[in-house]
């Protein structure tokens, strides 16, 4: 018995030797192609505290398919000392206090309810809202949820905990991230979500700035005009948008929009190419703030590229 055994270890390394040198000396492209396909890791958006504390979209490896394991993986990534600490990009820290608990979650027809334990409240006072930003922005990232609720040892968490500020009963983007206030009344104020980029090292990464004001102009435009400007608030933001890119037209329709821009957007006018950082700086900021799925550009009406927003 021992002796077969040992023949049959020796062929069997014997035959994966072979193959190891088949492989080696006449490689075959498709083969080797399928296997870094294979091994190619799944990246999900994420939005976590930056070496700034603004709450920035970066991403980290998905390990898990069904869409209540991502959700609790999110979480998991989202809370300090968690068991994902080791996935986090450097100079990005998780916000969700140490030894927090997500208790169960239940996701129906769009919304999704989590229920924390109490470690949840052990929040720092002045992270307190950028806590729930982090979360809804995180979990909306999935196309199946649309709104959240919170609950924290099975209540309703509907002040935060420091300021005492109302929590509005479900939650979704237009609670603002990153919020900055240019107001002169408190009456018909209105919300609009800009993405600018950041730059850790070598990576750069969107951070979102929702604008709070009395401005009544569309906000198609104000994005536009936004990112046209020097962030002199955000000194360390950045947006590649020339101030010479004018806007000319544009289309709202129900899920998508077009957006027509003179010469200037271009990156190089031979090649009709978009500069990437440009048309997703504005991708994002129009998905955001319009909640539409696609964005058409056009440049003096001739059509350059759509770009799909769900997959960014």
């Amino acid at each position: 018995m021992l002796k077969k055994s040992a023949y049959r270890r020796i062929i069997l390394a014997t035959l994966a030797l072979i193959i190891l040198l088949i492989i080696y000396f006449f490689p075959n492209k498709d083969y080797l192609e399928e296997s870094i396909s294979y091994v190619k890791e799944v990246e999900m958006p994420i939005f976590l505290i930056d070496k700034n504390d603004y709450v920035a979209r970066t991403s980290i490896v998905k390990n898990k398919e069904e869409i209540n394991d991502i959700i609790k993986e999110i979480i998991i990534a989202l809370t300090i000392g968690g068991e994902k600490s080791s996935y986090i990009p450097e100079n990005f820290k998780a916000i969700i206090p140490e030894g927090t608990k997500l208790l169960n979650l239940d996701l129906k027809d769009g919304l999704l309810k989590l229920n924390f334990s109490k470690e949840f409240l052990n929040v720092a006072p002045q992270y307190e809202e950028k806590l729930l930003e982090s979360i809804i922005y995180s979990l909306t990232e999935i196309n199946e949820i649309k709104k959240i609720m919170i609950f924290v040892d099975n209540e309703k968490l509907t002040h935060l905990p420091y300021s005492g500020q109302k929590i509005p009963n479900t939650l979704d983007k237009s609670f603002g991230i990153n919020k900055i206030y240019n107001l002169d009344s408190i009456k018909d104020t209105s919300k609009t979500t800009v993405y600018y980029l950041s730059k850790n090292n070598d990576y750069y990464y969107y951070v979102p700035v929702t604008q709070i004001t009395n401005n009544d102009t569309e906000k198609v435009e104000i994005i536009i005009n936004s990112l046209k400007s020097t962030p002199i608030y955000h000194t360390n933001l950045i947006s590649y948008l020339q101030a010479s890119a004018n806007l000319l037209n544009y289309e709202l329709l129900e899920n998508s929009i077009s957006l027509s821009f003179n010469n200037y957007l271009l990156a190089n006018l031979n090649d009709k190419e978009i500069q990437e950082e440009v048309k997703y700086s504005i991708g994002l900021s129009l998905r955001d703030t319009y909640n539409v799925k696609e964005v058409t550009f056009n440049i003096e009406n001739e059509f350059i590229e759509t770009i799909n927003l769900e997959k960014i």
